[in-house]
C-alpha cells in the first residue's frame, strides 16, 4: 500500500506498486528508478513508459486520490483564481476547482507527489491545506493554457517584478532582452507548432495586445492574459531584436527573418512589422524546416492530375504555372516538383521572394528590392548560368512575364506562380499583362489551380444524418455513402479540423486550348474549351474529398467559386 503522504522522500517506496499497477515490465521499473535517482520527477520518470491517463489511474487507485478525465471537469474556481497569483498555479502546474464550502481548496495536479508546488499553493492560499484530485498531464496542461493563458507565470512575474516600469518603455533594448520576455516569446512561438500555425499576428488594439495564431487556414485567438498589453513593446522589440532589426524606428515597416530551434525543430520564421494606429503590428510566418517538404503525393494530387502533373515536370522547356490566391500551397506544390526532377544531371535554378525552403542540389536566389535584384533582372542572369529548369517565385509584372516566354522559348522549363482565379484565368491574365497571345500559346504547358481545404479530424468526425444529408447528397449528386460533418474535440482544439489537403483543377494546353489562347478568347469560352478535353473543376475536385469523408460540403463549398458548380 502507498504512503498516505505526498512527500517526495516517499517516492522510492512506491515504485514497486505502480509498477504493479501499471505492469511495467522489469527493466521499465528499472528504467524509472534510474531517473528518479538522477533527480527525475515521478511524472519524468514514467513520461514515456506510461500512458498519462494511466499513471493518473494509478495515482487515484492506489492513494485514494478522485481522478479527472474530461476537460469539462477541470473549470476553475474564480476565487482561488484570483486570490492566488497565476504565477504560483502556473508553476505548480496546478488548477483550483469548484467546492461546496467556499472555505476549502481542491486543487488538480499531475503529480501529487510534488511537495514544493503543493506547498507553494498552501502558503499563498494561507495556510488552507488543499484536498488534491488526479489529471491526466495532457488534459490539464490544455486546460491551464486555456484558463490562464499562454506564459501566464511568465506575465505576472514581469508585473511584480518591474511595477510600473513594465509601462515606462524607457530601455527597449534591456526590456527586450530580460530573460522573462525571452522566456514569454518563446511560450508564445512554442504553442503556435503545438497548434501547427503557419502565422503568429501580434495586433496591438486600444487596451490590449492580442496575438492569433492561424491554424489551417483559420485565424484563432491565443488566450493571454489581460497585463500583457503592458509588455507590447518590450515583445516588439524583443523579435526586432532576434531578427537583426532597428528597434528605434518605429514610424516604417521592416521585415526581416529569424532562424530558431524549437523543441529540437529548425524553423525558420519570416518578420514583417508595420506601425499601426496603437503600436506595431507583427506577423511571423513560421517555417517548420522539419516538416517542410511534401513529395507530389502529399500534395493532394490523384489520378489524372497527378499524372499530368508529373509528365509536365519532364518536358525539356515550357512554363506550367501554379495559380491560386496567398497561402493555398502554391509554392509547397512547386518544391515538391522540383524534388521529384532534382537529380545531378539537371541544373536547377530559383529565384523567390523570399526562399522559403533550403533545397540541396538547387541553386536558389533572394529577390532584394534593396539592391536592385528584382524577379526580372535575377531571371535575366540565371538565364546566363546555363540552367535546365528555372523557377520564378511569382510572375508579377510584364517584365517578368516577358523573360519567363523568352525563356522557355529558348530551351528552358519555367515552373512559376500566378495569382488568379481559376486555370483559364492564366491565360487571359498573361495576354492582359501584354503578352502576346500568340506566345502565350505556344509557351504555356499547363496550369494548375489550387486551393487548401481543411481536413475533418479523425477523431470526433460524425456521419450526417436527416436533413442535412439529404441536403447534401443534392449537392453532391448521385453519391450514396456516408458523408461527414465537423464536430470539435480536444485533439482538434474544437474545430473540427486537423490538417489541410490541396484541391485542383489542371488545365494543359491541348491544341484546341492553344487555338482559343492565340484567338485571345474570353476565360470562359477557355473553360469551356477545357471541359470538353475534361478539365476538372476545383468545387468538383473538392465534391471528391467530401464522398471520400475526408472534409465537410460546407468547407468546399466556402473555398470554391459557385460557378463551378458541375462544369
Amino acid at each position: 500500500m502507498l504512503p498516505p503522504t505526498f512527500s517526495r522522500s516517499n517516492i522510492p517506496t512506491v515504485i514497486e506498486p505502480l509498477g504493479e499497477y501499471l505492469a511495467l515490465s522489469p527493466q521499465q521499473r528499472l528504467t524509472v528508478v534510474d531517473r528518479i535517482t538522477n533527480g527525475a520527477s515521478i511524472i519524468e520518470a514514467f513520461a514515456d513508459v506510461a500512458d498519462d491517463s494511466a499513471i493518473a489511474a494509478a495515482f487515484g487507485a492506489l492513494l485514494g486520490l478522485r481522478v479527472v478525465t474530461a476537460p469539462t471537469e477541470l473549470i476553475p474556481e474564480p476565487q482561488w483564481l484570483a486570490k492566488i497569483p497565476l504565477r504560483i498555479w502556473a508553476a505548480a502546474r496546478a488548477l483550483p476547482l469548484p467546492t461546496d464550502d467556499p472555505t476549502t481548496l481542491s486543487i488538480a495536479v499531475v503529480d501529487p507527489f510534488d511537495a514544493a508546488a503543493l506547498d507553494a499553493v498552501r502558503v499563498a492560499s494561507g495556510g488552507v491545506l488543499p484536498d488534491i484530485v488526479v489529471a491526466p498531464r495532457l488534459i490539464l496542461h490544455t486546460a491551464l493554457r486555456e484558463h490562464l493563458g499562454v506564459g501566464a507565470d511568465t506575465v505576472q512575474s514581469l508585473i511584480d517584478s518591474k511595477g510600473e516600469e513594465a509601462q515606462s518603455q524607457v530601455d527597449l533594448a534591456d526590456a527586450a532582452e530580460d530573460a522573462s520576455i525571452i522566456r514569454l516569446v518563446n511560450q508564445v512561438l512554442l504553442e503556435a507548432l503545438e497548434r501547427r500555425a503557419t502565422d503568429v499576428h501580434f495586433e496591438p488594439f486600444e487596451g490590449r495586445f492580442a496575438v492569433r495564431y492561424r491554424v489551417d487556414g483559420e485565424l484563432v485567438e491565443a488566450k493571454l492574459p489581460a497585463e500583457v498589453r503592458r509588455l507590447q513593446a518590450a515583445i516588439v522589440s524583443r523579435l526586432k531584436i532576434l531578427a537583426s532589426l532597428d528597434i528605434a524606428e518605429k514610424r516604417l515597416p521592416q521585415d526581416g527573418r529569424i532562424r530558431l530551434r524549437l523543441s529540437g525543430r529548425d524553423v525558420d520564421v519570416r518578420v514583417s512589422i508595420i506601425p499601426m494606429l496603437h503600436g506595431e503590428a507583427v506577423v511571423l510566418r513560421l517555417l517548420d524546416r522539419s516538416a517542410a517538404l511534401v513529395g507530389l503525393g502529399g500534395t493532394g494530387m490523384v489520378g489524372r492530375d497527378l499524372t499530368i502533373f508529373q509528365k509536365a515536370l519532364e518536358l525539356p522547356h515550357g512554363i506550367v504555372l501554379i495559380t491560386g490566391p496567398t497561402g493555398s500551397g502554391k509554392t509547397t506544390t512547386l518544391y515538391a516538383g522540383l524534388t521529384r526532377i532534382n537529380t545531378p544531371d539537371l541544373k536547377i535554378v530559383t529565384i523567390e521572394d523570399p526562399v522559403e525552403y533550403q533545397l540541396d542540389g538547387i541553386n536558389q536566389i533572394q529577390v532584394d528590392t534593396r539592391t536592385g535584384l528584382t524577379f526580372a533582372k535575377g531571371l535575366r542572369a540565371i538565364l546566363r548560368h546555363d540552367p535546365d529548369v528555372v523557377l520564378i517565385g511569382e510572375i508579377r509584372d510584364r517584365e517578368t512575364a516577358e523573360i519567363a516566354v523568352q525563356a522557355s522559348l529558348t530551351g528552358h522549363l519555367v515552373l512559376s506562380t500566378l495569382h488568379t482565379n481559376d486555370a483559364p484565368g492564366a491565360v487571359t491574365r498573361l495576354v492582359d499583362m501584354g503578352i502576346e497571345p500568340y506566345l502565350v500559346a505556344s509557351t504555356l504547358e499547363l496550369v494548375i489551380a489550387q486551393r487548401l481545404v481543411r481536413l475533418l479530424c479523425s477523431h470526433c468526425k460524425k456521419p450526417l444524418s436527416g436533413a442535412q444529408r439529404d441536403d447534401a447528397l443534392t449537392v453532391l449528386n448521385g453519391h450514396s455513402g456516408d458523408i461527414f460533418g465537423p464536430i470539435g474535440c480536444r485533439q482538434c482544439n474544437g474545430t473540427g479540423y486537423s490538417g489541410r489537403s490541396a484541391i485542383v483543377e489542371t488545365m494543359p494546353m491541348s491544341p484546341v486550348l492553344r487555338h482559343a489562347a492565340s484567338e485571345r478568347a474570353s476565360t470562359q469560352k477557355l473553360r469551356d474549351t477545357a471541359q470538353k478535353d475534361g478539365l476538372i473543376s476545383l468545387r468538383d475536385d473538392g465534391l471528391r474529398l467530401v464522398c471520400e469523408g475526408r472534409t465537410s460540403l460546407a468547407e468546399v463549398l466556402r473555398n470554391t467559386h459557385a460557378g463551378t458548380i458541375g462544369q
